[in-house]
């Protein structure tokens, strides 16, 4: 890293799962800012080819279900002649919104399977690299829903937990070997996932959606969610702060004070 300069991540590469929209299509942005070549991967080949398209040549694209080793290997191998020097694992569901015991070990499975196991396996795939050059720099994309109770969320809250201790535990692994790892737990972000609880607890409740989100936004301090572009902000803060190891960055609005 280098703080200070015009373009920071001038001459690197970076890997965003889940960069076809949302937070990982902010992120990606955030990066090319800053000078970055970006590849972002997902499950929709659609949205991450408009996505690669509208913001430019710096940006290629692969398909990937980060939840499934032998995809994950695949694009390893695809991506062996680049030096990925940053990766983003963002990819992540939100899953069922319903009682624990409403919930099926299917569902619970899929959650993990994306939310946590997905990380392990990226960064076990690109570690190596990074650990062989001496340098590399990993973002884990988390939540504040991991560190306070979300009720009918228990796989997503748990989820984001486990990335978290990844995160804390992978970090001690890899830092003396010149790789940070780190963290960032957005609160809620405004957009469709945050609709679309606002809706379903407007349904259980019998109000309205407006009325939910309300209730929602009245627990933050600056009395609003976060926005994708200030996640993407805090990627790009982090990646200039060369002695953040290990540690786990809320964004919250003031929706998490600790």
């Amino acid at each position: 890293m280098t703080a200070g300069t015009e373009a920071p991540l001038a001459g690197r590469t970076a890997l965003v799962s889940g960069g076809g929209s949302g937070l990982g299509r902010a992120v990606t942005r955030a990066l090319l800012s800053d000078g970055a070549r970006v590849v972002i991967t997902g499950r929709d080949e659609r949205r991450l080819r408009e996505t690669a398209a509208a913001l430019g040549p710096a940006v290629t694209y692969r398909v990937c279900d980060v939840s499934r080793p032998s995809e994950v290997a695949a694009l390893a191998r695809s991506l062996a002649d680049e030096e990925i020097s940053v990766l983003v694992n963002n990819a992540g569901i939100a899953g069922p919104v319903a009682p624990l015991t409403e919930i099926s070990a299917e569902d619970w499975d899929e959650v993990f399977g994306v939310n946590v196991r997905g990380v392990f396996l990226m960064c076990r795939a690109f570690l190596p690299p990074m650990t062989g050059r001496g340098t590399g720099d990993v973002i884990n994309i988390a939540s504040v829903s991991g560190k306070r109770p979300l009720l009918r969320r228990t796989p997503y809250c748990a989820s984001k937990m486990a990335v978290i201790g990844l995160t804390t535990t992978l970090a001690g692994e890899v830092g003396p070997l010149g790789v940070t790892v780190n963290s960032l737990s957005p609160g809620p972000v405004s957009g469709p996932r945050m609709e679309r609880n606002f809706r379903l607890e407007a349904e259980r409740t019998g109000g309205s959606s407006a009325e939910a989100e309300a209730a929602f936004v009245a627990r933050s301090a600056l009395g609003r969610m976060v926005t994708e572009e200030e996640v993407g902000a805090a990627v790009r803060a982090m990646l200039r702060m060369p002695g953040l190891c290990g540690a786990d960055i809320d964004l919250s609005a003031g929706m998490v004070a600790r």
